[in-house]
């Protein structure tokens, strides 16, 4: 009976496996019946490593249909292979998950995820898992424009698939560096490669590579300024993914039409075709591609004269590139912002993108960068011609086994001119493009000088708070480190005496933290809310800490608009009160809860602190230098604060900035 079970199994598991071979490339109604043969197969209970297989088969094709379900059996399988310790599953899972993250533009946790497969498949010595990793890592570096990380990742799957003979993964690592090629503006090198890589695929009838090849091409032609060409691969691409439903790489292909219907002056059709690339993209959930079809749209906005939609349009762009952690969009989003605020006419919004473009731009654009992407570059060729000269050397050595030493030496000397001469023109040609980007970046300095005088300034700043906190700092720590000495080295017996040295030392430590909290304002030309709502959090959270008879509550209301930006001094005085009313609660008010609330009210900044302590009669009470100081520092923010409180009722303290 057990074997007739087995068997009936057995049956039902290679139909369920049969079903998703034979579906493998059908369209997502299909994935559907493959997803209901796979969870039939999971409710037969099969063994453990049976169940991991299945449920990274369900995270792969739920990942076309729903990211939630797909998540939600990555992470079963996840968990199964934790449990199970099946460090195969475990690999397979980081990497499935990880693809997830890609798809949604999270490339920060799906390169984390790659690098927990990646430790289990070197452990495991998986090469072909090994190769596919090294790959996503490439491509997902490039996304974020880390060139040095995307071409070493590169390389090293491009050398295990070489090895193996593989000449589709071959083919699509190429590919991979050829975009690099181009990000590198490179653009006739990348053009050889991408030919190079559309012969293999139209040859293997690869249609949704070959899709991908046409639009690179295109790309590379574009960046070369022949139009014709261009507009020629875009349209074999189009025609190719519209008859296949490829719907991420159509909406490329349309984008990259799009720029050069604009180009052309061609407004309507190009709004017609970039819209179609939107529509598709956001389907997609494609954060990175909204990005450029959302910023190419709002240039049209622009020229149109319909600022309303060219601004909603170039902050849709910027947000999904903030999340996206995508630099070189990021970049591309404020040059827009820029350009829109030159049309507005409005100095301080183009002063504030152009700080932030060119904070950007330095990280992009820095010479570690090209000089790592060089360095990792060249050690691959020289890999490359060395394996060539050993194969050269063993074919020389069976065919001519009498060969004298003497002709051996000049054969060899003359293959190590050759080497020499290349490496003399790389980096010739290296250090003539080195040349062209300082003449530019001269060129952009000169144009920079009043932001070059800003950061000066914030330097001057910085220089002041180190000193502060180099020498103040350290003078008020050997304070208290002198106090405690004389406290536990002489064994003062004298109550009021180490009552007071222990006033000194507290007073000293608080000013400290007054210190800190100085410097981290002098360090900011200015302050925007994160930073606010960030310091506000820490200050209750160690308010928390130390105050154990009362509990503390910090609410940010969801509605509140966290562009806004303030000076240091406006930043500082609003934290300062907040301190001050909150510590007055807690010495003073014996409360035991103290609640902190920001909203918004008229445009501004609403910030409630609110206790249940014995309160006090506001009629009676003789303002002390912390009420004070609460007034003195709302009247230099040219804001209102106002205070209510009644004896046993607790007291509420409004801040309205």
């Amino acid at each position: 009976m057990r074997y007739k079970t087995h068997l009936s199994f057995m049956k039902i598991l290679l139909s369920a496996f049969l079903f998703i071979i034979f579906y493998n490339h059908s369209f997502s109604q299909e994935n559907t019946k493959i997803i209901d043969s796979l969870k039939h197969v999971i409710s037969t209970k099969p063994s453990d490593s049976i169940k991991i297989k299945l449920y990274s088969d369900l995270c792969w094709y739920y990942g076309r249909v729903s990211n939630d379900s797909a998540f939600y059996y990555g992470n079963l399988a996840l968990k199964l292979s934790k449990k199970t310790k099946n460090e195969v599953g475990e690999a397979q899972a980081y990497n499935d998950i990880g693809i997830l993250h890609y798809r949604i533009g999270n490339f920060s946790e799906s390169n984390t995820l790659y690098h927990k497969s990646l430790k289990i498949r070197k452990r495991l010595n998986d090469s072909l898992g090994l190769a596919s990793l090294y790959n996503k890592l490439g491509i997902s570096y490039q996304k974020t424009f880390e060139m040095d990380s995307a071409i070493f990742y590169g390389t090293k799957a491009l050398e295990i698939y070489s090895d193996q003979g593989n000449i589709a993964n071959v083919a699509l690592i190429k590919n991979n560096i050829a975009n690099i090629y181009n990000d590198l503006k490179q653009y006739q090198k990348a053009l050889e490669t991408h030919l190079e890589v559309e012969k293999i695929r139209f040859r293997t009838n690869d249609l949704k590579q070959l899709t991908y090849s046409y639009n690179n091409i295109g790309n590379t032609y574009l960046y070369l300024k022949d139009t014709i060409e261009s507009i020629n691969y875009y349209k074999k691409g189009i025609e190719i993914a519209e008859e296949n439903n490829f719907e991420s790489e159509l909406a490329t292909l349309y984008n990259n039409y799009g720029t050069i219907l604009i180009s052309e002056y061609k407004t309507k059709e190009a709004i017609n075709v970039l819209n179609k690339a939107l529509t598709l993209r956001e389907k997609l959930n494609d954060r990175y591609g909204i990005v450029s079809t959302a910023i190419n749209i709002g240039r049209l906005n622009l020229i149109e004269g319909d600022l309303i939609k060219a601004s909603n349009n170039f902050h849709l762009a910027l947000n999904n590139a903030i999340k996206t952690s995508a630099k070189e969009q990021e970049m591309l989003a404020y040059s827009s912002l820029i350009d829109y605020n030159i049309h507005l006419k409005n100095v301080d919004s183009i002063s504030y993108y152009s700080d932030l473009y060119n904070k950007i731009k330095d990280t992009i654009y820095s010479t570690r960068i090209t000089k790592e992407v060089a360095d990792v570059q060249e050690k691959y060729n020289t890999a490359q011609r060395q394996k060539e000269i050993l194969a050269q050397r063993a074919d020389l050595a069976e065919k001519e086994l009498n060969l004298n030493k003497k002709n051996t030496q000049l054969i060899g000397l003359s293959i190590l001119a050759v080497i020499l001469a290349i490496l003399g023109y790389l980096l010739y040609n290296q250090q003539k493009l080195k040349n062209k980007q300082l003449k530019k970046e001269n060129e952009l300095k000169q144009a920079l000088v009043k932001i070059e005088t800003q950061n000066r300034l914030q330097d001057q700043r910085l220089r002041i708070s180190r000193d502060l906190h180099d020498n103040i700092g350290a003078q008020l720590t050997f304070i208290i480190s002198s106090i405690e000495n004389l406290q536990y080295g002489f064994k003062i017996k004298n109550e009021k005496l180490t009552s007071k040295l222990g006033s000194i030392s507290a007073f000293t430590k608080e000013t400290i933290y007054e210190l800190r909290d100085t410097i981290w304002a002098m360090n900011k030309s200015q302050i925007t809310f994160e930073d606010l709502q960030t310091r506000i959090s820490n200050f209750i959270d160690k308010a928390d800490l130390s105050s154990r008879n009362t509990t503390f509550s910090f609410h940010v209301a969801d509605d509140i608009k966290r562009n806004k930006v303030f000076t240091s001094v406006q930043g500082m005085n609003i934290y300062r009160i907040i301190q001050e009313a909150v510590n007055n609660a807690i010495k003073y008010a014996e409360a035991k809860a103290i609640n902190v609330t920001i909203s918004e009210e008229n445009n501004g900044l609403s910030i409630a602190i609110k206790d249940n302590g014995k309160g006090f009669d506001i009629n009676k009470l003789d303002h002390g230098n912390g009420l004070n100081n609460i007034k003195k520092r709302a009247q230099d923010l040219g804001a209102n604060v106002s205070i209510n409180s009644e004896i046993d009722k607790g007291t509420l303290m409004i801040l309205n900035v």
